[in-house]
């Protein structure tokens, strides 16, 4: 996976903090647009939850002490086994299974309840909604995981949904993320004009860039699916959302 860190200049501070300024001078028509996952959200906490309970079920005592931080390597689900003390051996041969197993819970309310907030999140947030701009929340994730995301955004005191708060999800699990992104992108014209955009996501990431040639396009240099994508050069990754 490829390790955006090194782009992350001495100045990303100054870069969230200008991103808040520009906000302020737009008020109400001005958008301030965040994914979720691996954006304002971490989903570490969720993995680990599934494999413990995968080890549990099956009986593999190593996957059952999984941690967050098992899972630093990025989404890859083998590579986390392996952390976890798992042999290469069963992790090949349990890898389809556990794939599955991920799959059935992983994009679910009851499990994204679990999610923590990525460092700075919750008060990069409210500070976004405090200058008067509309914060919208764009994200892969479909109308079923609605509850279990606001519930999440709650524990995590984060602005939620009503008054000047957007939630934009993808109608079923079945749409591809890619595809329901440009589309969502396209739409957030008609809403007022995007400030800025945040997402960990290289693909989602350049397609704000070149959509919204006057907005700020802030990338999360936390995870992302491993595609190898190279980022639009005026793009700027930031470790995370502390001021």
């Amino acid at each position: 996976m490829t390790d955006f860190k090194s782009r992350i200049g001495s100045d990303w501070k100054k870069q969230l903090n200008g991103v808040l300024e520009r906000a302020r001078a737009a008020g109400e028509k001005g958008l301030l647009v965040f994914d979720l996952d691996s954006t304002v959200f971490d989903n570490r906490p969720r993995q680990s939850r599934i494999l413990r309970e995968y080890g549990a079920a099956r009986g593999l005592k190593v996957l059952e002490g999984c941690q967050p931080s098992h899972w630093n390597s990025g989404w890859d689900l083998k590579a986390a086994m392996l952390s976890c003390g798992l042999s290469a051996e069963l992790a090949d041969q349990h890898y389809s299974d556990a794939k599955s197993y991920w799959g059935a819970r992983f994009f679910t309310s009851e499990y994204c309840v679990d999610d923590i907030e990525v460092p700075g999140a919750p008060q990069y947030l409210q500070a976004a909604h405090d200058t008067g701009a509309q914060v919208v929340y764009v994200t892969g994730r479909h109308e079923e995981m609605r509850v279990g995301s606001v519930k999440c955004m709650e524990k995590c005191r984060m602005p939620l949904p009503g008054n000047r708060v957007c939630l934009v999800m993808k109608p079923t699990l079945r749409e591809s993320d890619d595809a329901y992104k440009v589309q969502a992108h396209a739409q957030l014209a008609k809403m007022g004009t995007v400030i800025a955009a945040f997402d960990n996501e290289p693909t989602h990431a350049n397609d704000y860039a070149k959509k919204f040639v006057d907005a700020t396009v802030i990338h999360l240099a936390t995870d992302h699916s491993g595609r190898p994508v190279e980022l639009l050069s005026r793009i700027i990754s930031v470790p995370d959302l502390r001021l």
